[in-house]
């Protein structure tokens, strides 16, 4: 198997951060996005999304989904469970991974790619004709962004982790969705103290620096 991978993409690093929590290791294959390489045609040969990761597998299959990749190792690999154990814990993890990433990441996505001028016409991510920014979009993600936060502060002034207990993918799917929010200037006030708590401590697991 050969993941291919993007060293300053939030979406491999979610597959690098569960990868690293799971001690898996995966023959990895560099692309550069800041030189267009996942735009070109030998890469479009592998996955015509144009976008990383993708997981091309023993029988040639590519798996071009970050969460779909993971889960497929998660399959092979349930010890530690990422994505819960009991049925509960996996509808759990599920829910609080889609919102973080429907109210969260795309918040953010939307202030970054309608708002960073090296985008320009390239309002989406990946192999798509012209799109031109919209800055009404820049605004809506900063507006979800605020709101975001405080709904996941909320949350975490009840809960150790984002899910529950146990430290899990919806977790890593917030930790990457904070980073990645520095890039729009997007940041975690003062006051989202139970925010903060967490991000520390997601932070200081080792896996976080894959």
């Amino acid at each position: 198997m050969k993941l291919y991978d993007a060293e300053r993409a939030p979406s491999p690093r979610r597959v690098r951060i569960y990868l690293a929590e799971k001690s898996i290791s995966v023959e990895r294959v560099a692309v550069d996005l800041r030189a267009g390489e996942h735009l070109r045609p030998d890469y479009l040969a592998i996955n015509p999304r144009g976008t990383v990761p993708a997981l091309r597998l023993d029988d040639g299959e590519v798996i071009g989904d970050s969460t779909a990749i993971c889960r497929f190792f998660e399959a092979l690999h349930p010890d530690p469970p990422l994505f819960g154990a009991r049925p509960v814990e996996i509808a759990r993890v599920t829910a609080w991974t889609r919102r973080v990433e429907a109210e969260g990441y795309a918040g953010v996505v939307y202030a970054f790619r309608n708002s960073v001028a090296a985008f320009a016409g390239r309002g989406e991510v990946g192999q798509w004709p012209a799109l031109a920014q919209i800055p009404a979009l820049a605004e809506r993600g900063r507006v979800m962004w605020d709101a975001f936060v405080a709904m996941l502060d909320a949350r975490l002034a009840e809960s150790e982790w984002v899910a529950g207990e146990r430290f899990s993918y919806a977790d890593i799917t917030a930790l990457v969705t904070v980073d990645f929010a520095r890039a729009a200037k997007l940041a975690v006030p003062e006051g989202a103290a139970h925010v903060r708590r967490w991000y520390d401590s997601a932070s200081a697991r080792p896996s976080a620096t894959a």
